[in-house]
């Protein structure tokens, strides 16, 4: 079992910036990828951000060169780092953890970016 707990959402105007941390726990030595989604009203749940134990991250087209991706393995926690928000980056943002023995969810924490 992974537990997940993301943290670092808030209101920001467009332009800013805000930097979303993702904690894990528990069997985190099976961990294969980590990743980032985000969900808007209405809208289905999309990947923002994908990467893999290797270090490879993959991002959105719509995110690329604005968000970026890293991990502290000492503090088993990953970070997403949102620069030149959007309106339409306005989201519920879900950390995940794909490993062996599942496909793990943290509770998300909502992101709102206002014009």
């Amino acid at each position: 079992q992974v537990q997940l707990a993301e943290s670092g959402g808030g209101l920001v105007q467009a332009g800013g910036s805000l930097r979303l941390a993702c904690a894990a726990s528990g069997s985190i030595f099976s961990i294969n990828a980590m990743n980032w989604y985000r969900q808007a009203p209405g809208k289905q749940r999309e990947l923002v951000a994908a990467s893999t134990s290797g270090g490879r991250t993959n991002y959105a087209d719509s995110v690329k060169g604005r968000f970026t991706f890293s991990r502290d393995n000492a503090k088993n926690t990953v970070y997403l780092q949102m620069n030149s928000l959007k309106p339409e980056d306005t989201a519920v943002y879900y950390c995940n953890a794909d490993s062996p023995t599942g496909f793990y969810w943290g509770q998300g924490t909502q992101v709102t970016v206002s014009s």
